[in-house]
């Protein structure tokens, strides 16, 4: 049991330090609004597009190629989306608040927090995996979240937008880039490949940093009943279907520390923004981004002792 507990501490623990100096520097003033914004920025827009091509042109398709993986957490994230938005349309009336409510549920900080948690579990040799999980899940995250969002505000959805949106995300590009290269077996340099993999490398405390320093507190008294539903689905019940689903069907291992990074992190940051510009009720989703970050620390660290102590990882 005490070696099962340091394994779980081991794997959530520094992602929540590195938040901490996020913290911080917001507290000590080294960066303002406007330059946290542009770090943010800077991060999304140069750091992931490194971090997505290294670790997909570095990919051993024969091992990081999972279909199982991809198809269960492709149709299981659509499946939250579906149940999350009939029982949102039940228990609340108001459309802005329905938006942010099934945002919420299903759209995971999986790149902020689930990459980091399966590098410090699994080391970064088996990066690969997740990786190969982003190019599915970050183009649904966005693409479902303006139609939910869209549908909430009686506004409507262009298609060829969306997918042109998909296809402008850093991430993505840089996904495709690298799978481009490694498909035609285009070597690249040393020199070249080694800043890359520095860039890379820095990725994902830099995202933490910037994750703690962007946290701010709301006032939470007027949607107090939406917000306890939208972050006991998100840390608990969500994770609770979808990793006891995964265990039927078998996965172990990291496939299923994978699928708990897509399903039991907390909300995305990038949820709020959304919110913010398709006429949702933003102020309840910054409070779902702030309080699923902050009980997460509990209910990781909870999922991945369980998922320890019955072996299945």
């Amino acid at each position: 049991m005490a070696s099962n507990f340091i394994v779980a501490i081991g794997a959530v623990l520094p992602m929540f330090l590195q938040m901490l100096v996020g913290v911080y520097v917001k507290k000590a003033r080294l960066l303002n609004e406007v330059e946290l914004n542009h770090v943010n920025r800077m991060a999304f827009r140069v750091f992931f597009f490194f971090m997505m091509f290294y670790n997909i042109y570095t990919t051993n398709i024969e091992t990081a190629f999972r279909p199982g993986l991809m198809l269960f957490g492709g149709l299981g994230l659509l499946g939250v989306v579906l149940v999350a938005t009939l029982f949102t349309c039940t228990i609340e009336k108001d459309n802005r608040r329905r938006g942010a409510m099934i945002q919420a549920m299903f759209r995971s900080n999986f790149v902020f927090m689930g990459i980091p948690l399966i590098m410090n579990t699994f080391g970064d040799d088996m990066i690969a995996i997740p990786t190969m999980m982003i190019a599915i899940i970050v183009p649904l995250y966005n693409i479902i979240s303006v139609i939910i969002l869209e549908t909430f505000r009686g506004g409507s959805f262009n298609v060829a937008h969306i997918i042109l949106g998909v296809f402008k995300n850093p991430m993505i590009q840089g996904a495709l880039l690298g799978a481009i290269l490694l498909i035609a077996g285009v070597k690249i340099p040393a020199p070249f490949l080694k800043p890359i993999q520095q860039i890379a490398a820095a990725t994902t405390p830099l995202a933490l940093i910037i994750l703690g320093a962007s946290f701010k507190a709301g006032t939470f008294h007027h949607h107090l009943r939406q917000l306890v539903i939208a972050v006991s689905a998100k840390l608990i019940v969500v994770p609770a279907v979808m990793i006891g689903l995964a265990v039927f069907l078998g996965f172990r291992g990291i496939e299923l520390v994978t699928i708990l990074g897509i399903f039991a992190t907390p909300c995305a940051v990038a949820g709020f923004a959304m919110a913010q510009q398709m006429n949702s009720d933003a102020e309840l989703a910054g409070n779902c981004i702030v309080y699923t970050s902050a009980f997460s620390c509990i209910t990781m660290f909870a999922w991945m002792l369980a998922l320890k102590t019955l072996g299945l990882f």
